[in-house]
């Protein structure tokens, strides 16, 4: 098997070691071997952005736009081709590889137009004969590393803005989805990539993803909480924007009156869909007294009715979970959680099926109390614990009480309650009678407490990341 190289100022590069990406859903099944990059290789390709940050600036903005309007194009028209290497490497569906490649089209499409339509404001000085002008400048060259739970749409909704306000960059993706992004970056070679203004770099967290933060102007990462920790402690030391998207331990509150059907879905996609590997999953379930025992036994029903299996098998609603770290990790979790006193009633264990992956049932808690370490502490997995409330008043409580901040949801039929919730609950999302997972990419993405740090994500919201914004003032 060819060993698949980094793409390094327009050319592709072989490295000293490689790494293997397996599928989850069949770890028979080798998707491709990747070369790693050196820290001297990510030094490379940092030169390399460099070299081409001026000329790329100094492209019209229609240029740039043509470049992420042909990108969407092509990704829109390959999407189940596309689609199908996302659900093989990442295990998602064939709907949801599919529908992810599609909204990478469409974040492409999006930037391309914004492209053309950022710009500044003329205003009137405070003092006479002046007048002041406003403007974005692109802010240079800018690391990005993504992860592997929305390995092309975070991907393209880092990589479309930072080429559309003209800068240049290089992408360090997880080492589980190598694959997807050597593929997004050979359809933007085909539409019109000028050598060196986007960067591919393989490699190990510990040595590519170090090594991105000397030499950028500008670092965005999506991750987990630790590691963005040690990355913006370094960043800020070396003077470097930053943008953090971490974790989640999102709330999902379901009062008495809430239709009942339409909480249980929502709390069975937002909990267990995409095997639960969303930053924005429902992972604890805050039920209020009077709907809680039909809540959990309804809920119990559809879980038994899900089935999980093969990703791109017909009929699957949920694929693997990425590896056999995760696997792990999420079945010490319900040690924990046994250990802590609270009640496992649907699932958690291991399956398995006709290939050797890394499948498990949809998990469930329930007499859990929100101080356990089950209900502090990221899963990231198909994993969900129930919170039983008095009122939503308690409800709103237990929501807030955590140290992340990024989506949050409630089930109500009350208008009173759902607005008072829209603007109290301490989040960047807030769900009314929707899954807490579930995003627009023409409008902001992005936490608040320990969830994300920095300029919001995605819509035109992103300028303020990616550009710096010019004042002059003119006098006459």
């Amino acid at each position: 098997m060819d060993i698949q190289k980094n793409l390094i100022g327009g050319e592709w590069i072989a490295g000293q070691e490689s790494i293997a990406s397996i599928n989850p859903s069949d770890t028979n099944d080798v998707v491709g071997r990747f070369a790693l990059a050196e820290a001297a290789q990510v030094r490379q390709a940092v030169a390399a952005a460099r070299a081409a940050q001026p000329a790329w600036a100094a492209t019209t903005t229609q240029v740039r736009s043509d470049l992420l309007q042909r990108t969407a194009h092509e990704l829109f028209a390959r999407r189940e081709q596309i689609g199908e290497l996302v659900s093989r490497e990442a295990g998602k569906t064939r709907a949801e590889g599919i529908g992810e490649v599609t909204r990478a089209s469409q974040i492409f499409g999006f930037f391309a137009g914004e492209a053309v339509r950022y710009g500044g404001e003329n205003l009137p000085s405070v003092r006479p004969n002046i007048g002041v002008q406003t403007s974005r400048e692109p802010i240079g060259v800018v690391g990005l590393i993504t992860p592997w739970n929305f390995p092309i749409a975070i991907a393209a909704w880092k990589i479309a803005p930072a080429l559309a306000f003209g800068n240049t960059l290089l992408l360090k993706p997880s080492e589980e989805t190598p694959a997807v992004a050597s593929e997004l970056f050979r359809v933007l070679e085909r539409n019109g990539l000028p050598a060196g203004v986007a960067n591919l770099v393989n490699g190990h967290g510990a040595v590519a993803g170090a090594a991105i933060v000397d030499g950028v102007d500008a670092l965005s990462f999506t991750g987990s909480v630790a590691t963005g920790r040690k990355l913006a402690q370094s960043a800020v030391a070396k003077m470097v924007r930053v943008q953090l998207e971490m974790g989640g331990k999102n709330p999902l509150v379901v009062l008495d009156d809430a239709d009942l059907p339409q909480a249980v879905e929502c709390a069975l996609n937002g909990a267990f869909f995409s095997a639960g590997q969303r930053c924005t999953a429902s992972s604890r379930l805050i039920v209020t007294d009077g709907i809680h025992d039909r809540f959990v036994e309804a809920l119990r029903a559809r879980m038994r009715e899900v089935q999980v299996g093969h990703a791109l098998a017909a009929g699957t609603d949920i694929g693997p979970v990425i590896n056999q770290r995760q696997l792990e990790m999420i079945q010490r979790y319900i040690a924990v959680g046994k250990d802590e006193g609270a009640r496992l009633i649907e699932g958690g264990n291991v399956l398995e099926r006709s290939t050797p992956g890394f499948f498990m049932a949809p998990t469930l808690f329930v007499d859990t109390r929100n101080d356990m370490r089950i209900n502090r502490e990221e899963v990231f997995g198909p994993f969900a614990t129930v919170i039983r409330a008095r009122d939503y008043e308690e409800a709103l409580a237990l929501a807030n009480d955590t140290e992340y901040g990024l989506s949050a949801g409630i089930c109500t039929q009350s208008h009173k309650h759902a607005t008072h919730f829209r603007l109290n609950v301490k989040s960047g999302l807030a769900m009314v009678n929707l899954p807490t997972a579930g995003l627009d990419y023409h409008v902001p993405f992005g936490g608040t407490k320990g969830s994300s740090f920095g300029p919001r994500e995605q819509g035109s919201y992103a300028a303020d990341f990616y550009t710096l914004t010019k004042t002059a003032y003119i006098g006459h």
